[in-house]
């Protein structure tokens, strides 16, 4: 069972553990790390679950927290082993957003909005490429390939016979009328869009311009959803250096009613394939 243990989440269960230790310790992060002489920067990201933690750690804390429970102390352990093992995305090698796509692998649901570009789930082959190509000049071609090869193994989630990702997409209407690579590769893309939104579990959604002004002019952003109970919500924002992962229920909440009212805002599923068909026509013209 251990092989196909999924580490980014198994980190985050431990870490919400080990938080609820220290809590019901009534201890601060600073007085735990004064403690191990260690600095306070590596229990948040122990907590966290954006640090691989060693079964070392957890004895260390646990002695910390004074937990007497064998039982408690040896499950803790054996996560924090699970938690160390490669997911398939390791085998690509650095990976700079591996954290998300852990993440990703392990949810149940997931909610898109993105005002740019078509969301990497639902990407073409040949779309993936030219936009990676596009937005990142100074990549070497193997580098592109790489990630290429990533994005379309990550939609291996989409069509699982088992497991399929619930998939909910929001887009702007820029997203579409964005031409990537050639007037061919668009109407591709903008085809699968089409074909893909069919799926049972998918649903894409277009905002048009006429809407005008609406709660996504922020940017891009996803929520994913754990089949796990024990596991929280996670709100994803990508950035250029580094990615921001929002967990509190309050700015989880905030985000989750801002994509409500993107969804109303938006054409309805039928709609919005006939939207999509349409612009598709014109890059076929």
């Amino acid at each position: 069972m251990a092989s196909h243990v999924n580490p980014t989440v198994r980190r985050r269960r431990l870490g919400q553990e080990l938080r609820r230790l220290r809590e019901l310790k009534g201890m601060t992060a600073e007085e735990v790390a004064e403690r191990l002489l260690v600095s306070q920067s590596k229990i948040s990201r122990l907590e966290n679950g954006r640090r691989s933690i060693s079964q070392r750690d957890v004895r260390d804390l646990c002695g910390v927290y004074e937990v007497d429970d064998h039982r408690v102390v040896d499950s803790l352990m054996q996560m924090a082993k699970d938690s160390r093992q490669q997911g398939w995305w390791h085998t690509f090698g650095d990976i700079p957003y591996s954290v998300y796509i852990g993440l990703e692998t392990d949810a149940a649901s997931l909610r898109v909005y993105d005002p740019q570009v078509v969301p990497g789930l639902l990407q073409t082959r040949y779309y993936a490429e030219a936009l990676i190509t596009g937005a990142l000049p100074e990549t070497p071609q193997a580098d592109i390939e790489k990630r290429v090869q990533v994005r379309m193994r990550r939609q291996e989630r989409i069509h699982s016979a088992e497991n399929p990702l619930r998939l909910w997409t929001v887009m702007d209407e820029a997203v579409l009328r964005r031409r990537v690579g050639t007037p061919g590769i668009m109407r591709d893309q903008l085809e699968h869009l089409v074909e893909q939104s069919q799926l049972p579990h998918v649903t894409v959604q277009v905002i048009p311009f006429e809407m005008g002004a609406h709660p996504g002019l922020n940017g891009q952003y996803a929520i994913l959803e754990f089949p796990d109970a024990a596991d929280s919500s996670v709100v994803y924002i990508e950035g250029v250096t580094s990615d921001l992962y929002l967990e509190k229920s309050g700015d989880v909440q905030a985000y989750s009613v801002l994509y409500e009212h993107l969804r109303a805002q938006a054409l309805n599923a039928e709609q919005s394939r006939e939207f999509i068909s349409n612009i598709a026509k014109s890059y076929a013209r």
